[in-house]
């Protein structure tokens, strides 16, 4: 039975009531793939609801996404806070450049957990004159957990998954065994909604592991939808969801970014402008594309599994 079937039928069944058809490609409306997360024991939460319930709440949720006039506008749409919210990371700041919607979420009560492939890359040998690649990576791993104390994750949610990486740029990369170390961390932490970068995109940590999760996904069994992120190097996706937000929510973002001292020196060096401004550029684009009021958005295209 397709995936689209599958969500009908338990939507009728739990009289929800409205057939939910999702595929991303071609024409139609949403997204499709196939089923998702499986409930482990170990997980870190303790949820307020059984696994059943929030499979319901979560088509529930969904049912509001496609009522709403496409695209939704995220904080429009009631957000059960017992799903659990999942990041994963190819580099140590692909969670900043949604720290709005994550803030939003957390603010809602939802449960946040992250997953970040530590890496040295993206570091100017100009930065810190004689820093080997573990220096580097240190270094990275600092400003992520540091940005991630402003924003209010504790440590105990975040996970460095030590990935196999490449020789040339220290990338995450599609291997067996980041295909299976990625696949744990989802069981164990049983997402409900997962937010990454979009596999259609330039940078080739974001393919990788987009890869990974669409595989290491099909073999879980429970409902579950990808958030995928635009940011400056995606090449082109389908908005069916955004946070609008002001100046003074940029701000707060804006020192959030700079955590990442690195980052925002090899923008100045390279692009004439900070890290901050980098995301920020997306975000006001975002928002003149789709004609809001608001000054930035963050943009996402949805895959329900």
């Amino acid at each position: 039975m397709k995936i689209g079937k599958k969500i009908a039928t338990k939507m009728e069944r739990m009289r929800i009531g409205k057939k939910i058809v999702m595929r991303i490609h071609k024409d139609e409306k949403v997204a499709s793939a196939t089923s998702l997360f499986t409930s482990l024991p170990d997980s870190p939460y303790t949820f307020s609801s059984p696994l059943h319930e929030r499979e319901g709440h979560m088509l529930s949720f969904l049912k509001q996404i496609l009522e709403h006039k496409s695209p939704c506008s995220l904080p429009d749409v009631a957000i059960p806070p017992d799903l659990c919210v999942c990041v994963l990371a190819p580099h140590p700041d692909d969670f900043d450049a949604i720290a709005v919607t994550l803030r939003h979420l957390r603010k809602s009560g939802n449960p946040i957990e992250l997953g970040v492939a530590p890496t040295g890359g993206g570091v100017l040998d100009t930065y810190r004159p004689g820093a080997t690649l573990a220096d580097k990576t240190r270094l990275r791993e600092k400003e992520q957990r540091d940005s991630l104390a402003f924003f209010g994750l504790p440590d105990r949610h975040i996970t460095f998954l030590d990935m196999e990486r490449d020789d040339a740029e220290d990338q995450p990369i599609d291997t067996p065994a980041n295909e299976q170390l990625l696949d744990g961390f989802l069981s164990r932490t049983q997402p409900d909604i997962v937010f990454m970068p979009h596999g259609n995109d330039t940078n080739a940590g974001h393919q990788s592991m987009y890869a990974l999760f669409d595989r290491a996904a099909r073999r879980h069994d429970c409902i579950s939808a990808a958030f995928l992120i635009r940011d400056p190097k995606t090449v082109d996706m389908q908005v069916h969801a955004f946070t609008p937000f002001d100046a003074d929510v940029a701000t707060w973002k804006a020192e959030m970014l700079r955590f990442h001292d690195t980052q925002h020196h090899r923008n100045l060096h390279t692009r004439g402008h900070g890290f901050d401004e980098r995301i920020l550029q997306v975000n006001r684009r975002i928002a003149s594309d789709l004609a809001l009021d608001a000054e930035y958005a963050e943009a996402f295209e949805i895959q329900v599994r």
